[in-house]
């Protein structure tokens, strides 16, 4: 291959007035996760050979949960951020309901979800100003002893947006202005029946709400409905809704979907109530399976991809990690575990990977730095969350630094050095939260119980 191919990763950059040629090109403008780890790279390079000091591109938007990979990264593009400014203060600040999932956006405009007057409901926002497009109530708001309000992190795509309320109603929204393009229910089409309270440790997501977001790919939706005679996994046509394939027995956790490309076959990735498992994309074939079992099934945090390995935790079994190689027949693929760390029990919180080291919340109130080819812990720092096993803390890695944010509302600046714990900076941005954040132009945009905030970190953005 040419020196000059790069990582699908490194042409994650910003539009610029200079790239019209390839803007015009690359339809539609927004790319599946799978489709730019594997055929971006080779794909945009060849164009950019051809147009000298031509900038790769990709829209630095942050459309669904934990950014465009959904690996907790933001784009190349952004520039690195050294400190943090000491009279920060908020772009703008807007009040809202309560609610747990993240904001996202896409081409300045801003998608949040919270309870209000008793409904999950989706905001449209400009991004730049935090005013309001328009709003829409997509179901009946849920609560327990971990608050009120919508838990899934909603997708954007295009002209459409996709929300799924905790107790299961699944729609597909116009971005333009909120208008129900396509729906089903979880319970009255799929027989999932949301349990809420009631003492049922094993019902996962029917118990505590339908957390993990959808995924999207080329021109479809795959949604964790969690039927557990064939449905666990369903494959919708993303415009029309049109069942495509159904797949698996497993009950819904609440870990997001991922798409990856592994051992040259593209498929969706799935950390289930009962197992970790691949399916391919096409049809929903069981390519894989690795059967985890947990107390009360709380399989939350999104997996980790690196090359041919992906990666999970929970707070029974610890760090895991898994390597998936060619099957005996095709298209069936072998699995085997790679390497354990059972001290590592991280329960919610989703670790990032920058440059073979995970960074992220651990167990003992402790944020943390593993060696992610063998599970080894680097370094270990106090004083992340007030409690064990279920402490969080949000991370982003913006080019050699991490962006971390604590569930008390304390902005910390660390470097992503596996030498030894290095703050940077560490400021009270917010209250109390269980919310991932969104970077895109220098502005972070987080939110608490009360109020959603953009702030300006980047020398661009104040």
């Amino acid at each position: 291959m040419p020196r000059f191919f790069l990582d699908g990763r490194k042409v994650r950059q910003r539009v610029s007035s200079a790239s019209q040629f390839m803007k015009d090109f690359w339809q539609p403008r927004v790319w599946s996760v799978t489709w730019m780890r594997s055929r971006l790279p080779c794909a945009v390079l060849m164009c950019c050979a051809a147009v000298q000091g031509l900038a790769c591109v990709v829209a630095a938007d942050w459309p669904h949960y934990r950014g465009q990979l959904r690996d907790g990264h933001a784009a190349s593009s952004e520039k690195e951020i050294k400190s943090l400014p000491l009279d920060l203060r908020p772009v703008w600040k807007l009040k809202v309901g309560s609610g747990f999932a993240s904001p996202i956006l896409a081409e300045g405009r801003l998608v949040f979800v919270d309870e209000n007057e008793g409904q999950e409901t989706a905001h449209l926002v400009q991004a730049g100003t935090g005013k309001e497009i328009w709003r829409r109530a997509y179901g009946e708001a849920f609560a327990d002893e971990w608050g009120l309000g919508p838990r899934c992190t909603p997708v954007l795509d295009g002209d459409r947006l996709y929300v799924q309320s905790c107790k299961g109603e699944f729609q597909c929204l116009s971005l333009k202005d909120g208008s129900t393009q396509w729906r089903f229910s979880f319970e009255k089409d799929y027989g999932v029946q949301f349990v809420g309270k009631v003492e049922v440790p094993e019902a996962a997501a029917r118990r505590r709400g339908h957390s993990g977001s959808p995924v999207i790919e080329g021109d479809r939706i795959v949604v964790a409905v969690g039927n557990t005679t064939g449905a666990s996994l369903v494959g919708f046509n993303k415009m029309n809704g049109k069942v495509l394939w159904k797949s698996q027995s497993d009950e819904a956790a609440y870990s997001t979907l991922i798409t990856a490309t592994l051992c040259k076959t593209p498929q969706v990735v799935a950390y289930t109530a009962d197992s970790l498992l691949g399916l391919r994309l096409e049809d929903g074939e069981l390519l894989w399976r690795v059967p985890l079992k947990t107390a009360a099934k709380r399989h939350a945090v999104t997996p980790i991809i690196q090359g041919n390995r992906i990666i999970v935790s929970s707070h029974s079994l610890g760090l895991l990690c898994f390597e998936v190689t060619p099957g005996e027949q095709a298209p069936k693929l072998a699995v085997t575990e790679a390497w354990s760390n059972r001290d590592l029990k991280i329960s919610l919180a989703s670790l990032v990977l920058v440059d073979g080291r995970l960074y992220g919340q651990g167990p003992d109130k402790n944020f943390v730095c593993v060696d992610s080819n063998n599970g080894r812990v680097l370094w270990s720092q106090p004083g992340f969350s007030d409690k064990p096993l279920t402490g969080y803390t949000s991370s982003i890695a913006v080019g050699k630094n991490l962006l971390a944010l604590t569930e008390q509302g304390q902005l910390v600046l660390i470097a992503a050095e596996p030498g030894a714990y290095r703050e940077l900076g560490r400021l009270q941005v917010c209250g109390k939260n269980w919310s991932h954040p969104a970077y895109v132009g220098g502005v972070l945009y987080l939110r608490d119980y009360k109020d959603l905030i953009a702030l300006g970190l980047g020398d661009e953005s104040r």
